[in-house]
């Protein structure tokens, strides 16, 4: 498969790659969805189900999610700003050192693949672990988790440090599905933002196991940031971990918000963790245009995103 996850921006064709905290008391009401959010809660059967259903062989044979973006466009072209005062949520760590391409990558703990079912077929993309009072989120792209109108995924789970069909963590399961709706509802591409919660495993929260990385919102644009996925598109087979990193620059058809940095990664690194050189998650990987080699768009973090975020942070 080329570098082909493809969709269509105003006729311009996209290639897409696509502080631990304690739980919350058991009885504490779930926060409500704040205007422009949509969530999802699963019910506890499928939760069972999406457990049992990935076998390794299901895992190796899922499509990257790229394919997922065909005929999407962006529908709010115009700049976001940082119009909430800048945040960071968790305790930042140390980025590496920048590379101008996709890199090998160790294994890294809190960042892993996504699995899911859409429209009766499997996907897979890429997630990360990140701080929450809830200690148990996983960000991604919204693709990863809701077609952008129609429905949300199911069977839908986190493998973090995978690595050549192992799951050395185990697989978690989601419990409720978040995005916005701006990508619900009209599958804007300038909101390919989405968050997991998932169930304990073993006793544990996921930061307790895996541990969890700081996320920002509102930052200034243009920063320095280090990338990862699991690209599974040619040349990529998408079972070892790969990581890029880069200045952001804008999107040159200024048809989205989102910010590019150069990479060649492709289909199934959507939903890959982008962070700063504090070490704060700041976007994931999105999409990249056929016109522009080797660079790959995230989305903006901005209240949108941020909003998303608080709708399941203590859910």
């Amino acid at each position: 498969m080329k570098r082909s996850f493809r969709a269509g921006l105003a006729g311009v064709a996209l290639v897409a790659c696509s502080l631990l905290a304690a739980p919350l008391a058991a009885n504490a009401a779930p926060p409500e969805v704040p205007p422009g959010v949509d969530r999802r809660a699963v019910p506890a059967a499928e939760q069972a189900a999406a457990a049992e259903y990935w076998t390794p062989e299901r895992m190796r044979s899922a499509i990257p999610a790229d394919v997922l973006l065909q005929g999407k466009r962006a529908t709010t072209p115009a700049p976001e700003v940082a119009a909430g005062a800048p945040v960071t949520y968790g305790k930042p760590v140390k980025g590496d050192a920048p590379q101008p391409k996709a890199t090998n990558e160790n294994p890294v703990r809190n960042i892993g693949k996504v699995f899911f079912t859409l429209n009766g077929a499997n996907y897979v993309c890429s997630g990360n672990s990140v701080s929450a009072p809830n200690a148990s989120l996983v960000s991604t792209a919204a693709h990863c988790v809701h077609s952008g109108p129609g429905a949300y995924a199911t069977n839908w789970v986190f493998v973090p440090a995978y690595q050549n069909g192992s799951a050395p963590y185990g697989r978690w399961t989601a419990t409720a599905l978040v995005a916005p709706s701006q990508w619900t509802q009209s599958g804007d591409m300038s909101y390919d933002v989405a968050f997991a919660k998932v169930a304990p495993l073993s006793g544990r929260t996921l930061s307790a196991t895996v541990g969890s990385t700081a996320i920002a919102f509102n930052q200034a644009r243009g920063l320095w940031y280090k990338a990862y996925g699991y690209p599974a598109a040619s040349p990529f087979n998408g079972q070892t971990l790969k990581g890029c990193s880069g200045t952001a620059t804008q999107d040159p058809y200024r048809q989205t918000m989102s910010q590019g940095i150069p990479c060649d990664m492709t289909g199934g690194s959507s939903g890959g963790p982008w962070f700063l050189s504090s070490g704060a998650q700041n976007s994931v990987n999105s999409f990249g245009y056929n016109a522009i080699r080797n660079v790959m768009f995230g989305p903006y973090y901005g209240t949108v995103a941020q909003s998303t975020y608080s709708a399941i942070a203590s859910y």
